[in-house]
Protein backbone atom coordinates (compact mmCIF):
# COMPACT_ATOMS: atom_id res chain seq x y z
CA UNK A 1 0.00 0.00 0.00
CA UNK A 2 2.91 2.37 0.68
CA UNK A 3 3.76 2.38 -3.02
CA UNK A 4 0.25 3.21 -4.20
CA UNK A 5 0.44 7.05 -4.00
CA UNK A 6 3.66 7.06 -6.04
CA UNK A 7 2.01 4.92 -8.67
CA UNK A 8 -1.09 7.12 -8.79
CA UNK A 9 0.87 10.31 -9.28
CA UNK A 10 1.80 9.24 -12.81
CA UNK A 11 -0.18 11.98 -14.52
CA UNK A 12 -0.18 10.98 -18.20
CA UNK A 13 -1.88 7.59 -17.65
CA UNK A 14 -4.48 9.27 -15.42
CA UNK A 15 -5.15 11.89 -18.09
CA UNK A 16 -5.55 9.07 -20.58
CA UNK A 17 -8.05 7.38 -18.26
CA UNK A 18 -10.16 10.55 -18.01
CA UNK A 19 -10.04 11.22 -21.74
CA UNK A 20 -10.87 7.60 -22.56
CA UNK A 21 -13.89 7.66 -20.24
CA UNK A 22 -15.19 10.87 -21.79
CA UNK A 23 -14.62 9.65 -25.34
CA UNK A 24 -16.52 6.46 -24.51
CA UNK A 25 -19.47 8.70 -23.80
CA UNK A 26 -19.28 10.27 -27.27
CA UNK A 27 -22.16 8.52 -28.97
CA UNK A 28 -23.82 10.21 -31.88
CA UNK A 29 -27.50 10.84 -31.28
CA UNK A 30 -27.95 11.99 -34.83
CA UNK A 31 -25.90 12.34 -37.99
CA UNK A 32 -26.45 13.61 -41.50
CA UNK A 33 -23.97 13.63 -44.31
CA UNK A 34 -23.96 14.21 -48.02
CA UNK A 35 -21.41 14.44 -50.82
CA UNK A 36 -20.85 17.96 -52.17
CA UNK A 37 -18.97 18.24 -55.50
CA UNK A 38 -18.62 21.80 -56.84
CA UNK A 39 -16.38 22.83 -59.76
CA UNK A 40 -14.80 26.12 -60.76
CA UNK A 41 -15.18 29.16 -58.50
CA UNK A 42 -17.85 28.71 -55.86
CA UNK A 43 -18.87 29.64 -52.33
CA UNK A 44 -21.36 28.46 -49.74
CA UNK A 45 -22.36 29.71 -46.30
CA UNK A 46 -22.13 26.35 -44.61
CA UNK A 47 -23.05 26.46 -40.92
CA UNK A 48 -26.51 28.14 -41.01
CA UNK A 49 -27.83 25.77 -43.67
CA UNK A 50 -26.50 22.68 -41.87
CA UNK A 51 -27.97 23.85 -38.59
CA UNK A 52 -31.44 23.84 -40.13
CA UNK A 53 -31.22 20.05 -40.41
CA UNK A 54 -30.37 19.49 -36.74
CA UNK A 55 -31.94 19.74 -33.33
CA UNK A 56 -31.52 23.36 -32.15
CA UNK A 57 -28.28 23.88 -30.26
CA UNK A 58 -27.06 20.35 -30.79
CA UNK A 59 -25.30 20.38 -34.14
CA UNK A 60 -21.57 20.05 -34.80
CA UNK A 61 -21.03 20.67 -38.53
CA UNK A 62 -18.13 18.86 -40.15
CA UNK A 63 -16.44 18.60 -43.54
CA UNK A 64 -14.07 15.97 -44.89
CA UNK A 65 -12.05 16.90 -47.96
CA UNK A 66 -12.08 13.70 -50.01
CA UNK A 67 -10.59 15.26 -53.16
CA UNK A 68 -9.17 18.59 -54.29
CA UNK A 69 -8.80 21.70 -52.17
CA UNK A 70 -10.77 24.72 -51.06
CA UNK A 71 -10.70 27.54 -48.56
CA UNK A 72 -12.49 27.92 -45.26
CA UNK A 73 -13.30 31.30 -43.76
CA UNK A 74 -14.38 31.85 -40.16
CA UNK A 75 -13.96 34.54 -37.54
CA UNK A 76 -11.96 36.77 -39.88
CA UNK A 77 -9.38 34.19 -40.90
CA UNK A 78 -8.89 31.95 -43.92
CA UNK A 79 -7.71 28.35 -43.71
CA UNK A 80 -6.62 26.39 -46.77
CA UNK A 81 -8.04 22.86 -46.83
CA UNK A 82 -6.56 20.03 -48.88
CA UNK A 83 -7.35 16.40 -49.58
CA UNK A 84 -7.52 14.39 -46.36
CA UNK A 85 -8.34 17.33 -44.10
CA UNK A 86 -11.11 16.99 -41.52
CA UNK A 87 -12.72 20.02 -39.90
CA UNK A 88 -15.46 20.19 -37.28
CA UNK A 89 -17.13 23.06 -35.45
CA UNK A 90 -18.11 22.07 -31.88
CA UNK A 91 -20.21 25.20 -31.36
CA UNK A 92 -21.69 25.42 -34.86
CA UNK A 93 -19.63 28.53 -35.58
CA UNK A 94 -20.63 30.27 -38.81
CA UNK A 95 -18.20 29.72 -41.66
CA UNK A 96 -17.92 29.80 -45.43
CA UNK A 97 -16.37 27.34 -47.87
CA UNK A 98 -15.29 28.12 -51.39
CA UNK A 99 -12.74 27.97 -54.17
CA UNK A 100 -11.16 30.65 -56.31
CA UNK A 101 -12.99 33.97 -56.14
CA UNK A 102 -16.16 32.29 -54.90
CA UNK A 103 -18.18 33.27 -57.97
CA UNK A 104 -20.97 30.69 -57.89
CA UNK A 105 -23.15 30.93 -54.77
CA UNK A 106 -24.50 27.51 -53.85
CA UNK A 107 -26.72 26.22 -51.04
CA UNK A 108 -26.48 22.42 -51.16
CA UNK A 109 -28.74 21.86 -48.14
CA UNK A 110 -31.61 23.44 -50.10
CA UNK A 111 -31.15 20.83 -52.83
CA UNK A 112 -31.11 17.75 -50.61
CA UNK A 113 -33.93 15.22 -51.12
CA UNK A 114 -36.40 14.58 -48.28
CA UNK A 115 -35.13 12.34 -45.50
CA UNK A 116 -34.68 9.57 -44.54
CA UNK A 117 -32.12 8.57 -47.18
CA UNK A 118 -31.25 5.06 -48.26
CA UNK A 119 -28.08 6.34 -49.85
CA UNK A 120 -25.89 9.37 -49.27
CA UNK A 121 -27.01 12.18 -51.61
CA UNK A 122 -24.44 13.43 -54.10
CA UNK A 123 -24.80 17.07 -55.18
CA UNK A 124 -22.83 18.46 -58.16
CA UNK A 125 -22.44 22.11 -59.13
CA UNK A 126 -20.64 24.05 -61.86
CA UNK A 127 -18.69 22.90 -64.86
CA UNK A 128 -15.05 23.04 -65.80
CA UNK A 129 -12.14 23.86 -63.57
CA UNK A 130 -10.75 21.72 -60.82
CA UNK A 131 -13.42 19.88 -58.90
CA UNK A 132 -13.61 19.57 -55.14
CA UNK A 133 -15.21 16.67 -53.32
CA UNK A 134 -16.44 17.25 -49.80
CA UNK A 135 -18.30 15.01 -47.41
CA UNK A 136 -20.39 17.47 -45.43
CA UNK A 137 -22.86 17.17 -42.64
CA UNK A 138 -23.38 17.51 -38.95
CA UNK A 139 -23.35 15.24 -35.95
CA UNK A 140 -24.95 15.50 -32.56
CA UNK A 141 -23.45 14.20 -29.35
CA UNK A 142 -24.84 14.66 -25.89
CA UNK A 143 -21.38 14.77 -24.27
CA UNK A 144 -20.97 18.27 -25.73
CA UNK A 145 -23.28 19.49 -22.96
CA UNK A 146 -20.61 18.74 -20.35
CA UNK A 147 -19.27 22.19 -19.54
CA UNK A 148 -15.63 21.24 -18.73
CA UNK A 149 -15.42 19.48 -22.11
CA UNK A 150 -16.99 22.42 -23.94
CA UNK A 151 -14.56 24.86 -22.34
CA UNK A 152 -11.64 22.72 -23.53
CA UNK A 153 -12.75 22.80 -27.17
CA UNK A 154 -11.93 25.46 -29.79
CA UNK A 155 -14.37 26.87 -32.33
CA UNK A 156 -12.54 24.92 -35.06
CA UNK A 157 -11.14 21.40 -34.90
CA UNK A 158 -8.80 20.79 -37.85
CA UNK A 159 -6.79 17.67 -38.57
CA UNK A 160 -4.57 17.16 -41.63
CA UNK A 161 -4.29 13.42 -42.21
CA UNK A 162 -1.33 13.48 -44.58
CA UNK A 163 1.22 12.84 -41.82
CA UNK A 164 2.67 9.47 -40.90
CA UNK A 165 0.61 9.32 -37.69
CA UNK A 166 -2.74 9.31 -39.47
CA UNK A 167 -2.54 6.23 -41.67
CA UNK A 168 -5.56 4.49 -40.17
CA UNK A 169 -7.60 7.71 -40.16
CA UNK A 170 -6.86 8.14 -43.87
CA UNK A 171 -7.98 4.55 -44.36
CA UNK A 172 -11.21 5.31 -42.48
CA UNK A 173 -11.89 8.30 -44.73
CA UNK A 174 -11.20 6.13 -47.78
CA UNK A 175 -13.75 3.63 -46.43
CA UNK A 176 -16.28 6.46 -46.04
CA UNK A 177 -15.70 7.51 -49.65
CA UNK A 178 -16.06 3.91 -50.82
CA UNK A 179 -19.39 3.58 -48.99
CA UNK A 180 -20.60 6.72 -50.78
CA UNK A 181 -19.36 5.58 -54.20
CA UNK A 182 -20.62 2.01 -53.93
CA UNK A 183 -23.75 1.98 -51.76
CA UNK A 184 -24.58 -1.30 -50.06
CA UNK A 185 -27.31 -2.48 -47.73
CA UNK A 186 -26.91 -0.81 -44.34
CA UNK A 187 -24.53 1.73 -45.80
CA UNK A 188 -26.03 4.74 -44.01
CA UNK A 189 -25.57 3.05 -40.61
CA UNK A 190 -22.00 2.09 -41.49
CA UNK A 191 -21.29 5.69 -42.45
CA UNK A 192 -22.63 6.90 -39.11
CA UNK A 193 -20.24 4.59 -37.27
CA UNK A 194 -17.28 5.58 -39.42
CA UNK A 195 -18.11 9.24 -38.89
CA UNK A 196 -18.26 8.68 -35.15
CA UNK A 197 -14.83 7.03 -35.18
CA UNK A 198 -13.40 9.88 -37.27
CA UNK A 199 -14.81 12.51 -34.95
CA UNK A 200 -13.49 10.76 -31.84
CA UNK A 201 -10.02 10.63 -33.39
CA UNK A 202 -10.20 14.36 -34.20
CA UNK A 203 -11.14 15.06 -30.58
CA UNK A 204 -8.33 12.84 -29.31
CA UNK A 205 -5.80 14.57 -31.53
CA UNK A 206 -6.89 17.95 -30.20
CA UNK A 207 -6.56 16.94 -26.56
CA UNK A 208 -3.19 15.29 -27.12
CA UNK A 209 -1.81 18.36 -28.89
CA UNK A 210 -3.35 21.04 -26.64
CA UNK A 211 -1.26 22.75 -23.99
CA UNK A 212 -3.00 23.05 -20.63
CA UNK A 213 -3.21 26.48 -19.05
CA UNK A 214 -3.58 27.37 -15.39
CA UNK A 215 -7.31 26.62 -15.34
CA UNK A 216 -9.72 24.27 -17.04
CA UNK A 217 -10.21 20.60 -17.74
CA UNK A 218 -6.82 20.03 -19.38
CA UNK A 219 -5.08 21.74 -16.48
CA UNK A 220 -6.95 19.49 -14.04
CA UNK A 221 -5.66 16.40 -15.80
CA UNK A 222 -2.07 17.53 -15.17
CA UNK A 223 -2.72 18.18 -11.47
CA UNK A 224 -1.95 14.90 -9.62
CA UNK A 225 -4.69 15.26 -6.98
CA UNK A 226 -7.38 16.38 -9.45
CA UNK A 227 -6.30 13.83 -12.04
CA UNK A 228 -6.75 11.04 -9.50
CA UNK A 229 -10.24 12.31 -8.67
CA UNK A 230 -11.33 12.78 -12.28
CA UNK A 231 -10.01 9.36 -13.28
CA UNK A 232 -11.92 7.74 -10.40
CA UNK A 233 -15.15 9.65 -11.06
CA UNK A 234 -15.17 8.93 -14.77
CA UNK A 235 -14.32 5.28 -14.15
CA UNK A 236 -17.20 4.83 -11.69
CA UNK A 237 -19.70 7.73 -11.82
CA UNK A 238 -22.39 5.61 -10.15
CA UNK A 239 -20.42 5.22 -6.96
CA UNK A 240 -21.89 6.73 -3.79
CA UNK A 241 -19.53 9.70 -3.93
CA UNK A 242 -19.12 12.10 -1.03
CA UNK A 243 -16.75 14.97 -0.45
CA UNK A 244 -14.86 12.69 1.92
CA UNK A 245 -14.45 10.15 -0.89
CA UNK A 246 -13.08 12.83 -3.23
CA UNK A 247 -10.63 13.97 -0.57
CA UNK A 248 -9.49 10.41 0.10
CA UNK A 249 -8.89 9.63 -3.57
CA UNK A 250 -7.07 12.92 -4.15
CA UNK A 251 -4.98 12.68 -0.99
CA UNK A 252 -6.10 16.10 0.26
CA UNK A 253 -8.31 17.40 3.02
CA UNK A 254 -11.93 18.17 2.18
CA UNK A 255 -11.34 21.91 2.26
CA UNK A 256 -8.18 21.66 0.15
CA UNK A 257 -9.93 19.44 -2.40
CA UNK A 258 -12.85 21.84 -2.67
CA UNK A 259 -10.50 24.78 -3.09
CA UNK A 260 -8.49 22.94 -5.75
CA UNK A 261 -11.65 22.15 -7.76
CA UNK A 262 -12.87 25.74 -7.50
CA UNK A 263 -9.49 27.19 -8.48
CA UNK A 264 -8.75 24.94 -11.45
CA UNK A 265 -12.18 23.84 -12.65
CA UNK A 266 -14.39 26.63 -11.39
CA UNK A 267 -16.78 24.19 -9.75
CA UNK A 268 -17.06 21.98 -6.68
CA UNK A 269 -16.39 18.22 -6.62
CA UNK A 270 -20.08 17.39 -6.14
CA UNK A 271 -21.22 19.77 -8.89
CA UNK A 272 -18.67 18.23 -11.25
CA UNK A 273 -20.05 14.79 -10.44
CA UNK A 274 -23.64 15.97 -10.87
CA UNK A 275 -22.89 17.58 -14.26
CA UNK A 276 -21.13 14.45 -15.53
CA UNK A 277 -24.00 12.23 -14.44
CA UNK A 278 -26.49 14.51 -16.21
CA UNK A 279 -24.28 14.41 -19.30
CA UNK A 280 -24.34 10.60 -19.22
CA UNK A 281 -28.10 10.76 -18.74
CA UNK A 282 -28.34 12.77 -21.94
CA UNK A 283 -26.30 10.13 -23.76
CA UNK A 284 -28.59 7.39 -22.44
CA UNK A 285 -31.73 9.31 -23.43
CA UNK A 286 -30.41 9.91 -26.94
CA UNK A 287 -28.98 6.49 -27.69
CA UNK A 288 -30.88 3.89 -25.65
CA UNK A 289 -34.42 2.83 -24.86
CA UNK A 290 -33.75 2.79 -21.13
CA UNK A 291 -36.64 4.16 -19.07
CA UNK A 292 -36.37 7.67 -17.64
CA UNK A 293 -36.84 6.25 -14.15
CA UNK A 294 -33.85 3.93 -14.63
CA UNK A 295 -31.73 6.75 -16.06
CA UNK A 296 -32.69 8.94 -13.11
CA UNK A 297 -31.56 6.20 -10.71
CA UNK A 298 -28.25 5.79 -12.55
CA UNK A 299 -27.74 9.56 -12.35
CA UNK A 300 -28.04 9.39 -8.57
CA UNK A 301 -31.50 10.89 -8.14
CA UNK A 302 -33.90 9.47 -5.62
CA UNK A 303 -36.98 10.40 -7.64
CA UNK A 304 -37.82 10.85 -11.30
CA UNK A 305 -39.33 14.26 -10.52
CA UNK A 306 -36.07 15.54 -9.01
CA UNK A 307 -34.16 14.22 -12.02
CA UNK A 308 -36.59 15.89 -14.42
CA UNK A 309 -36.07 19.25 -12.74
CA UNK A 310 -32.27 18.96 -12.66
CA UNK A 311 -32.02 17.72 -16.24
CA UNK A 312 -34.31 20.46 -17.58
CA UNK A 313 -32.28 23.12 -15.77
CA UNK A 314 -28.99 21.75 -17.12
CA UNK A 315 -30.04 20.88 -20.68
CA UNK A 316 -32.84 23.34 -21.38
CA UNK A 317 -35.50 20.67 -21.88
CA UNK A 318 -37.02 17.90 -19.72
CA UNK A 319 -35.83 14.33 -20.36
CA UNK A 320 -38.88 13.20 -22.35
CA UNK A 321 -38.73 16.21 -24.68
CA UNK A 322 -34.95 15.79 -25.04
CA UNK A 323 -35.37 12.16 -26.05
CA UNK A 324 -38.18 12.94 -28.50
CA UNK A 325 -36.15 15.68 -30.20
CA UNK A 326 -33.13 13.39 -30.50
CA UNK A 327 -35.22 10.61 -32.02
CA UNK A 328 -36.88 12.96 -34.49
CA UNK A 329 -33.55 14.39 -35.53
CA UNK A 330 -32.04 10.93 -36.03
CA UNK A 331 -34.99 9.73 -38.13
CA UNK A 332 -35.15 12.87 -40.24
Amino acid sequence: MARLPNQLIETPPLADDVLSAVLRAVRLSGSVQFCFMPCGDWQTDAAPSLARLARPGGATPFHIVAQGSCWLKLEGRTVELAQGDVVAFPFGTGHQLGAGDGGLQVAPVDDLPPRPWREVPVLRYGAGGQGVRLLCGYLEFAAASFQPLREALPTLLHVRTRGDNFGWLRATIERIVAEVDHPRAGGVSVLERLTEITFIEVLRHHFEAARPGARGWLAAMTDPALARCLAAVHADPGRDWTLEAFASVGGLSRSAMTERFETVLGTSPMRYLRDWRLCLAGVALSTTGQSIAAIAHDAGYGSEAAFNRAFAKAQGAPPAAWRKAAQQSASG
